[in-house]
C-alpha cells in the first residue's frame, strides 16, 4: 500500500468508464461553444453572426450525446427519470446540497436555453419558417437574457458542477484538490475554441470574431497549463499518485500534445504551412480528451 497521505484512500470506486470520459468531453464542448457563441452574439460585429450560429448549431447535438451517455452509464438506464422524480410520490427529486442532483437539473435547463438559441439560429439562416424565433438571439432584451443565462449555465455544465461532484466523491486525487472544476472549465472553453476554429477554417471565415478566437486560443493554452500546474501543487504529496503511466499520459498527451505543441505551432506557423491551424486545433481537442481520460481513470490506480 502506498504511503501517499490522503484522507480519502479507502473508498469504493464509482466504476466510471469511457462513457463518463466522453460525457465530460462533449459536455465541455457544449458549454464552451455556447459561451463563445453568446460572446460573439453579444460583443461581436454583424459579420460575426454566422460564427455565432455555428456555435449554437454545435451545442444541442453535444448536449444530446451527453444526455445519452449519462443515461447508459447508469446501472439501470431505464430508471434515469428517478434523477428528476421520486419513484413513489412522483414529486420533484431536487437536492440543492447534492452536486449530482444540481447537475442533473442543470443539464435539461441548459438544454432549454440551447434549444431556444438553436431555433433562433435556424430562423436567422431561414432554415425554418418562424420569424418570431429570431428574438431568441441578441440583439434584443429577450435574446440577450437567453444568451447570458445560457452562457452561465454552459460554464456550469462545462466543468463547474463536475469539478464539485468529483471533489465530494471521496476518491484519491479528486477529493484532494478544489481546482478540478476550474481546470475542466478552462479546458472546456479551450477545446471549444479549437472546434470553433475548425468550423471557421472549413467555411473560410476571417471575421473579427474568428481573429479573436485565434488570440484567445493562445492565451487559453497558457492558462490551462497554469491551472494544471496549480492542481498538481494543490495536491501536495498526493501528486505522487501520478508517478505512473497515467502521469506519463498526462504529461505527454495533455500537456505536450494538447498545450505545448499547439503553442509552438502558433509561434512557428510556417512549419506545416496552411495545415498548421488545422493540426493545432486537432491537437488541442486530442489533448482535452486525454486530460479527461486521466482525470476519470487515474484515481482507481492511485493506490497501486
Amino acid at each position: 500500500m502506498s504511503e501517499i497521505p490522503s484522507s480519502t484512500w479507502f473508498t469504493v470506486s464509482p466504476d466510471w468508464g469511457w462513457l463518463v470520459v466522453l460525457y465530460f468531453f462533449f459536455g465541455g464542448l457544449a458549454g464552451g461553444c455556447y459561451l463563445l457563441a453568446a460572446l460573439a452574439d453579444l460583443l461581436g460585429r454583424p459579420e460575426d453572426r454566422p460564427l455565432a450560429r455555428a456555435g449554437y448549431y454545435v451545442v444541442l447535438p453535444c448536449l444530446a450525446i451527453s444526455g445519452i451517455l449519462l443515461i447508459f452509464d447508469l446501472t439501470r438506464p431505464a430508471r434515469f427519470w428517478h434523477l428528476f422524480l421520486q419513484n413513489h410520490t412522483f414529486e420533484p427529486m431536487f437536492k440543492h446540497w447534492a452536486p449530482m442532483s444540481l447537475g442533473s437539473w442543470a443539464l435539461p435547463l441548459f438544454s432549454l436555453f440551447a434549444l431556444l438559441s438553436f431555433l433562433g439560429a435556424l430562423a436567422e439562416a431561414k432554415r425554418i419558417d418562424w420569424a418570431g424565433a429570431r428574438h431568441f438571439r441578441p440583439p434584443g432584451l429577450l435574446g440577450g437574457a437567453i444568451a447570458i443565462i445560457g452562457a452561465l449555465l454552459g460554464l456550469y455544465v462545462a466543468g463547474g458542477y463536475t469539478g464539485v461532484m468529483l471533489a465530494v466523491t471521496n476518491r484519491p486525487i479528486w477529493a484532494d484538490t478544489p481546482l478540478l472544476g476550474m481546470l475542466l472549465v478552462v479546458s472546456g472553453t479551450s477545446i471549444s475554441v479549437a472546434l470553433m476554429i475548425l468550423l471557421a477554417l472549413r467555411n473560410r471565415w476571417s471575421t473579427p470574431g474568428v481573429l479573436a478566437l485565434w488570440r484567445m486560443n493562445v492565451w487559453l493554452r497558457a492558462l490551462e497549463l497554469l491551472v494544471l500546474v496549480a492542481v498538481v501543487v494543490s495536491l501536495g504529496a498526493v501528486a505522487r499518485a501520478w508517478l505512473n503511466l497515467w502521469g506519463v499520459l498526462l504529461l505527454v498527451g495533455a500537456v505536450g500534445v494538447g498545450m505545448l505543441l499547439p503553442l509552438l505551432l502558433a509561434r512557428r506557423g510556417d512549419w506545416l504551412g496552411e495545415r498548421t491551424p488545422l493540426v493545432a486545433a486537432a491537437l488541442v481537442l486530442l489533448g482535452g480528451f486525454v486530460l479527461r481520460t486521466v482525470i476519470v481513470f487515474s484515481p482507481d490506480g492511485a493506490h497501486l
